[in-house]
């Protein structure tokens, strides 16, 4: 239970309160007030609405609660580890690199042990006496710097007060279900979680993977499972075999029980029409293991379920929709490609851009795409608009990216359309895309909200403090710019390194800071770490106004040990502060985002910083992993593919709030409600109002 207050509050900043009111208000009114100060050091507070409730309640039920938020919130910030420093007065007195070295050289020829380890030709620096472990306490740390200087400028974030734990549960659970984009790990996660918590089962879930997870939860229930594809079968029972719903990796099936083989084989024999089996040899062979737990020719009153193991088999043939329109296209039938995809709009917009090249009239092919378009869910819409608008200027590469965050860069060589057949292809999907939006009243905007992309898929966006999608800009506050990474081991020795690779506007002349060159002119690096058994933690420090390119790229290289998915913990993030701040080298009043590291790349890149020409630093999200090498990752190594990448994303212009909120200024609306978008949840909206922050921003997507 305390699992799923956390979550909530996390996913929320939402605290669930039920408990009674007490009879001794003031000394839960003192409680109350310890709890809100002990938030700010974390750089939270309770708001106005959630103060006065707590003050209602016995002071050792707020203790209670007051310990639960604040390991929550500390969790959040990154605050629930001790972050030492190896060089302990980072970032001053950090030596210069060759400096370093020599000293650490020096130190193991005047120790008779270690001096055998730097004998010629057999030099290891990395293994020289004192290199790689912290040298010091974490009190000896503390002890050496003196206290954080609050300003008004740091970070401070209200805690609202919630209902019930069942009814935050209940309402995260629903939002997390009907998201219209494919989810991230830690949601599904999430959503698993919920779904066990949960009574009320959601009767809409547009993104498969959630509905494998909801249907988990429903076929325990006894209620019917929501499938429309034999592939929703499927998945389901890789999720009750505690597999990968996403079907990126196989699954191990578990023997079921007889009610369990029974439901799935009903559920397969609903949907197994002719056209739905064409899906069947995309997944041949998990159908095959599949069949063999499921014992299918026991029900013989499942007929369409025989069907679909006949065709995984090969005992039937099934042309998918798919390979029926390759062969139309390979035979230069166009037209008939296209009538095939009038049965499927959300394929047909997909293929939109290659029909629009095909030599159909465009005008023809536009004609099928505005009768498609109403079939079609909102995110294909919103992405196939967002695709669009990139033709209208040739593009210096196209990066592509998988469901895990890896990417990778290619020259763009697809011929261009004309600018008269993309206008009339935006236009008909801003018309379809503003029919959906809902009434949205009194639409309040906040503008730091606008530069947000819009989260068309959160798959490679792991959910923290700050994070926004990928493509997002938002401003940087104050003078001095630091970059953390934290991890610890699970089981083996594992290095994680921390670095900064710096490009000039061209998105050349690469400089960077890292643990083969500690400082510059405006940067200085904490010192490498090159094993965490308790824990580690790195450092960037960066005075932006004294930093002579304007192209920041922080990164996270795996030198050796577990992946990033592997390790007991792993998380990335940065602080801002002000040039005159003293403080540890880690300030969670100061953190300005958080998130966790995964995925199969080696190396991560999170973020890049950038100054515009007015001089203003502005940081946009990438959320990509590079392949890398198994081990021995370094900046140096990969700085080509790593300004490639970045580029890329930077000149893509992706679909932004900003969009959404003209359309919806378009719309006719009725008075009654308030519709508020914005990066933190205001005070004294009226009740009723549909709040859009970045913890929701996904219920933006129309269905």
């Amino acid at each position: 239970m305390d699992n799923l207050e956390s979550l909530v509050i996390a996913r929320r900043l939402r605290v669930p309160v039920d408990a009674p009111a007490g009879s001794a208000p003031g000394w839960g009114e003192v409680a109350a007030r310890q709890l809100d100060a002990a938030l700010l050091s974390v750089g939270f507070t309770c708001s106005a609405d959630l103060l006065e409730r707590l003050t209602t309640l016995p002071g050792e039920t707020v203790v209670d609660l007051g310990v639960r938020v604040l390991a929550a919130v500390r969790g959040l910030v990154g605050d629930h580890v001790q972050h030492n420093a190896y060089f302990i007065d980072f970032p001053a007195n950090v030596p210069e690199t060759l400096e370093f070295w020599a000293g650490l050289l020096r130190e193991a020829l005047l120790d008779p042990v270690a001096v055998e380890r730097v004998r010629p030709p057999t030099l290891d620096l990395l293994t020289l006496p004192g290199y790689g472990r912290y040298q010091h306490a974490y009190a000896d740390l503390l002890a050496a710097h003196a206290e954080l200087i609050p300003l008004a400028g740091d970070r401070v974030t209200v805690l609202e007060l919630g209902g019930s734990l069942e009814s935050e549960a209940r309402a995260l659970y629903f939002s997390l279900a009907g998201s219209e984009a494919p989810p991230a790990a830690e949601d599904l996660t999430a959503l698993r979680r919920l779904a066990s918590f949960c009574a009320d089962q959601p009767e809409h879930v547009p993104v498969r993977e959630n509905r494998a997870v909801v249907n988990e939860a429903r076929l325990a229930a006894g209620r019917p499972l929501l499938a429309d594809t034999v592939t929703d079968v499927l998945r389901l029972a890789c999720g009750l075999s505690g597999g990968d719903v996403t079907l990126a990796t196989h699954t191990r099936f578990r023997s079921f029980r007889r009610a369990e083989r029974r439901a799935l084989l009903h559920a397969l024999d609903l949907v197994a029409s002719p056209a739905k089996l064409g899906d069947v040899p995309r997944h041949r062979e998990q159908w095959k293991r599949l069949g063999e737990r499921l014992h299918p020719h026991e029900y013989p009153r499942f007929p369409g379920a025989a069907r679909v193991f006949e065709t995984a088999r090969g005992a039937r043939g099934a042309a998918g929709l798919d390979s029926r329109v390759e062969a139309a296209l390979s035979a230069g039938r166009t037209a008939d490609a296209v009538e095939l995809l009038e049965k499927a709009p959300g394929a047909l917009l997909r293929r939109l851009d290659h029909l629009l090249r095909t030599g159909l009239s465009p005008s023809a092919v536009l004609d099928a795409a505005e009768r498609a378009l109403p079939g079609a869910s909102g995110r294909v819409l919103l992405s196939l608009r967002e695709h669009l608008q990139n033709r209208l200027a040739p593009a210096s590469g196209r990066v592509f990216a998988n469901r895990y965050g890896r990417a990778w860069t290619t020259a763009d060589f697809r011929s261009p359309i004309e600018e008269k057949t993309l206008s009339r292809a935006l236009a008909i999907l801003d018309e379809e895309i503003t029919r959906r939006l809902p009434d949205p009243g009194e639409l309040i905007v906040d503008p730091g909200v606008l530069d947000v992309a819009l989260p068309l898929s959160g798959k490679a966006v792991s959910p923290g403090l700050g994070t926004l999608p990928r493509g997002s800009l938002s401003p940087v506050d104050g003078d001095l710019l630091r970059f953390f990474v934290h991890w610890r081991q699970a089981g083996r020795r594992t290095d994680y390194d921390l670095s900064a690779l710096m490009l000039d506007a061209s998105y050349d002349n690469p400089t960077h800071i890292s643990w083969t060159n500690y400082t510059n002119g405006f940067a200085e690096y904490s010192g490498d770490l090159t094993e965490a058994p308790h824990g580690a933690s790195e450092f960037i420090n960066i005075r932006l106004a004294d930093a002579t390119q304007p192209i920041i790229i922080p990164k996270v290289d795996i030198y050796a040990g577990e992946r990033f998915d592997e390790a007991a913990e792993a998380f990335f993030g940065y602080m801002t502060r002000d040039a005159e701040q003293e403080g540890r080298p880690f300030e969670p009043r100061t953190v300005r985002m958080k998130s966790d590291l995964r995925g199969s790349g080696r190396v991560a890149l999170p973020l890049v910083f950038l100054r515009g020409d007015d001089g203003e630093w502005r940081v946009k999200w990438l959320h990509l992993y590079l392949k890398g090498h198994p081990g021995f990752n370094q900046v140096e190594g990969n700085r080509i593919t790593t300004s490639l990448l970045v580029r890329s994303i930077v000149e893509r212009d992706y679909l932004r709030v900003r969009h959404l909120a003209d359309l919806w200024r378009t719309k006719g609306s009725s008075a009654g409600h308030v519709t508020y978008i914005g990066l933190e949840a205001p005070t004294g909206l009226p009740p009723g109002s549909r709040v859009y922050a970045p913890g929701t921003l996904h219920e933006l997507i129309p269905a």
